[in-house]
Order: C-alpha cells, then structure tokens, then sequence
C-alpha cells in the first residue's frame, strides 16, 4: 500500500488510466472500471468494504429488477402493440420519423430504453427495405428518441436511478436541512422540454443532417430471399370478421398473399373485401425479414405440416436452416421426413432459389439446397449445429411468438409500478422487486429469459463506479476537483458554477459512459454545492440529465453504439446530427433548473 501522502497522486494515475482505456474502445467499460477499482483497494486508496459497498446498493438491485420488468414487456409483446399501433405502415423516412418517435420516447420513459432500441432494430430495417430508402434515415433518431424519453421520468434511464440512489446514500440535504429525492416525476419539470425540443429538432431541422447509409456487411448478410407460408386464423383471433384490407394483409410490403385456403373452397384471387374466417389458412409468398415479423402476429399461427401447428410457440426460436447435399431429407416431404421427431422442431417457411413454391408445406419434397425456417429450442444450435442434414444454421429470430395473451397483464404491472413510485406507496426498490417478481409469477416472461434480460455489464459498471467514486472522495480529488471549478466559475455567479457541472458531466459521458460519468461527477457537484452553499438538488438533477443527453459521439449512451452497425454510421455522423441536440438540452437545462428547483 502506499503512503497517505501519494493517494491522490495515484488516484490520477489510475483516472489518467481509466479515461485512455475508455477511449481506445478496446476494452469494455466494465473491465476498465474493475480494474482501477482493484488498483483503488490494492494501491490502499479506499477500503475494500467501501470499494464494494457499491454492488448491494438499492441502485444497482432496483436497475437490475427494472430490467426483468422490460423483459416482461418485451415478451409478451406489449412493448410491439403500444408503438407499432403507432407506427402502422409508413411510406416515406419522415412518416416513419414522425410515427416512430412520439410513441418511443413515450415508452422509454417508464421501460429501459434498450430493449426498446432492439426491438425496432429489425422492425425499420424491414420498414426501410419495404419503402426503399436508407435504413440510417431512421436508427439514430430511434436511439435519440429513447434517450430523450428516458430523461423524463426516475425509472426512463439506469442513469437516474443511479444519482437518485446517491442522493439516498450520501444522506444529501437541502441549505434548509430537509433531505434530497428524486421522486418519479422529479425531473420532468426539465426532461419533457428537453423531450420534445429535441424531438421537433429531429423532424424540422436535424433529420437533413442524417446521412443516407446502410451497414454494407448488414445488406451481403441478408439477401432477399422468397419463402413461402402459411399462417392460420386461430379460433380466438381478432382479425376474425374483419376483410383482408381492414386486417392490413392485402398491401404488406415484402409479402403477397397468393391464395386463402378453406375447409370448402381454395380462393385464389384474393379480394380487399374478404372476410377472415375462423380456420382460414392464408399462404403468403415474401421476404424472410417480412416472413419472421408475420411469425408475430397475433391471431396467426403457422401451418407447420398435416400434423398441425407448432405447440409452446413463445418457448421456441426461429432458426434458418440450408438442407445439406448429404441429408437424408432429399426427395422425401417434409410431413414424412421425420424433422418434428428426429430435430424437435418445424418447418414454417421454405425457400428455394429461382423457384416460387406452391402447395401446402407438408406437401414440399425437399431439395438440396432448399432453406428453411424451422421452430425450436433454444438450445437447437448446440445440439444439432454439425447436423449432416444442414448447413448454415443461424438464430433469425430470439422468438418464435411473444406472449400474447399475457401483454395486457404486463402493462398493469408496469402501471400499477409507475402508480406505487408516483405516490410514494412504497420506495422506487420495493417497487421493483414487487413488479419483477409479477412479471415472472405471472409467465409474462420465464425466469431464465429474466435473467437472460438482465444487462449484467451495465450493473457491474455502476457497481465499480461507485467504488472509484468512493475513492475519489476518500483521496480527496473530488473536493479537488470541485475547489478548482468553483474558483474558475464562481465569479459569474451561481448559474456558471451548475454549466460547469454539466459541461464537465458532458464531456466525461463523451470519453467514457453514462453511468460511469454520472457517479464519479457525484461527489464533484456535492463538493461545490458544499463549498458554495447552494442547494445540491439541481446539481443532481443537471448530473442525471447530461449524462444521458450526449448526443455527439456514439460512446455516451449504449443505444448509440446499438444502431452505429445497423445504420453503417461514422463517429462523425453523431456529431453532426447530435452534437446540435446535445448543445439543445444543455442550455434548456441550465436555464432551467435553477428556476424549477431553485439554487439557493
């Protein structure tokens, strides 16, 4: 251990270190914080109980618990029926802009933005390939949407609940001697402005700043193959009664529905004004992209072969399969090939090239060459990935079909989540462990997809960020830190004093992430309020805010760095389309927050 005299010397060592390691990209966010963690314990910067205090802190439990809430969200489908009612069929990148960030940002606020980002990956690249414009038209905005959105409530953003739990932990005071929380709705005096600024910036001026790009590897990995399928009109479906055109399945692009098959009559020149019926198979000839999203609807269940349907849907995956010049399969149907018993799984599209296939699928003789989409477990890849029948096996889809009968229970846990935390009923962790744990009990997700769900990269970083930013307290650099600040702004008064705070904030999101700025500028703002005696609370609040609202660079916000593939986007692209946003939500911040929480 070193002496007491070098601690702060080798706690800028290791911030020197930290930051460098952050910006080569070489190295994940949460090894580089681990380690300087340990360099903290092992150089005697602060005790190892202190170091580690982090991991069991509310923060982290309640990030972690809000994260198996999103899961019950996402599988049974709730997430997809609030935004794509929303979405519907757009033609053009500024209708698809317009009906696409309203509804995301109104959803990011109460569930975590990324499996929201994921789940419309795959939806708007399909959109765009269907409109024929660039898929980059759309991802970033996407990204930006759900930040913005996160910002206006506690549990919008990991990054909130995380300053809220420092405010708990540090025992924050008011000047007047009352303690310091964050409530639901605390922030959004100051995160709905931002909110919808930052969205009338997208949709008038910034969406002429995106550049028209798609991620070339995305496009050679997905050619647009035809399959064909049959999907059938369940007993309970709602599409019951409803024509073809009100059903939204005579005009789906990257689809064509060539003929409705019933127990009495084959319709082959399908009208807009047919009627669904109860049991009608409908065979569709299209794009795998658009097959696996018709995979989802609700009300259709795949025809997989004359034994029926597949069972136990929401367990299962989709997998695309090439059928091998050596598989047995050759020349023989796929009802009487033995798939479902020798694979545990079924086919539900096939595809073969330069031909479009006709029939019922049990019907289709098999060739070489041939690929299918099959349903199966999970563990299908392991299992059966060296198979001789197949080739090129890969996961298109983590899902066959959400849980839909379940997607409304989902939205009343989520509501009656909200209600509790608004209405002080219990505290924000409670909260969340009574709705994570409905969520499973009521089989809106399982327990290994709550797990499966959980960002375990995420809570390790805050878990390590906190220890560091013990350190910095312990060593002194905070109270530095925050001395050289308050000399510089001061003498322009208090307002100067909270933009330094967020500027600082700002530029350490840029150069490593959210979580890790909010928590390490923590105790900076408390030494300045301290030292200046104003009041902590919006310096808190200008923290949570600037370190989700970095916009310029792809590092700030892991949404960002979600869509930079998909949207083939360069470094720069975020700082012309972003760096306007960012330079927005600042000033509306600085302006006010002093005035809604008051600085004195």
């Amino acid at each position: 251990m070193l002496p007491d005299p070098a601690h702060p010397y080798a706690m800028v060592g290791l911030l020197v270190v930290m930051i460098g390691l952050l910006l080569s990209g070489k190295v994940g966010t949460d090894i580089v914080l681990m380690g300087v963690l340990t360099g903290c314990i092992v150089l005697g910067l602060v005790e190892p109980a202190q170091a580690l205090a982090g991991f069991s802190n509310q923060a982290v439990i309640t990030v972690a618990l809000l994260y198996v809430v999103a899961a019950g969200m996402k599988e049974t489908g709730a997430t997809a029926m609030l935004t794509n009612r929303l979405l519907g069929r757009p033609r053009s990148p500024l209708e698809t802009q317009v009906r696409l960030l309203l509804p995301v940002a109104g959803v990011s606020a109460f569930v975590n933005n990324t499996p929201i980002v994921a789940m419309f990956l795959s939806t708007l690249g399909g959109v765009a390939r269907r409109g024929n414009f660039p898929a980059s038209r759309l991802f970033m905005p996407l990204s930006f949407a759900s930040i913005l959105g996160g910002v206006c409530t506690l549990i919008g953003t990991s990054t909130n609940i995380v300053v809220a739990g420092l405010l708990v932990e540090n025992d924050t005071l008011t000047p007047a001697g009352e303690p310091i929380r964050f409530g639901m709705f605390t922030l959004t005096a100051v995160g709905l402005p931002i909110a919808i600024a930052g969205l009338g910036y997208m949709l008038i001026f910034g969406r002429l700043l995106l550049p028209d790009r798609t991620d070339p590897k995305a496009a050679a990995n997905h050619p647009k193959r035809e399959y064909m399928v049959a999907m059938r009109v369940s007993e309970d479906s709602p599409l019951i009664g409803r024509t073809i055109e009100q059903a939204d399945l005579r005009s789906l692009r990257g689809l064509f529905l060539s003929r409705i098959d019933r127990e009495d009559s084959t319709i082959v020149a399908v009208g807009p004004d047919e009627l669904l019926r109860p049991g009608d198979v409908l065979n569709f000839v299209g794009e795998l992209d658009s097959v696996v999203d018709l995979q989802k609807r609700r009300g259709l269940i795949p025809i997989t072969d004359e034994q029926g349907v597949a069972e136990n849907r929401p367990s299962l995956i989709l997998i695309e399969a090439v059928v091998a010049n050596t598989s047995g399969f050759i020349g023989r149907s796929i009802r009487d090939s033995g798939i479902r018993t020798r694979y545990d799984a079924v086919v539900v599209a096939v595809h073969r090239r330069g031909h479009r296939l006709t029939g019922k699928i049990g019907q289709i003789v098999l060739q070489a060459g041939d690929t299918l989409l099959l349903e199966a477990n999970k563990d299908f890849m392991a299992r059966h990935g060296e198979s001789r029948d197949f080739y090129l096996v890969t996961t298109r889809s983590s899902n066959a079909t959400p849980r839909h009968d379940r997607a409304w229970v989902a939205i009343g846990i989520l509501a009656a989540l909200v209600v509790a935390i608004s209405l002080g009923l219990v505290s924000t962790l409670v909260a969340a462990l009574l709705a994570a744990g409905l969520m499973v009990v009521s089989r809106c997700c399982t327990g290994p997809q709550a797990r499966a769900n959980v960002d375990w990269q995420v809570l390790i970083t805050i878990g390590a960020a906190f220890g560091v930013g013990a350190a910095m307290t312990q060593t002194g650099i905070a109270a530095t830190i925050a001395h050289e600040i308050v000399g510089a702004a001061e003498p322009w008064g208090p307002r100067a004093v909270l933009a330094s705070i967020y500027i600082l904030t700002v530029v350490f999101t840029a150069v490593m992430t959210n979580i890790a700025a909010a928590v390490l500028m923590f105790p900076v703002a408390l030494g300045v309020a301290a030292e200046t005696g104003l009041n902590p609370l919006p310096f808190a609040v200008v923290i949570a805010i600037a370190a989700s609202c970095e916009f310029s660079t792809p590092i700030g916000y892991q949404t960002n760095l979600m869509v930079m593939g998909p949207g083939g986007y360069k470094w720069l692209d975020y700082t012309r389309f972003g760096g306007p946003l960012t330079i927005l939500a600042a000033a509306i911040t600085i302006v006010l927050a002093p005035m809604v929480y008051g600085l004195s």
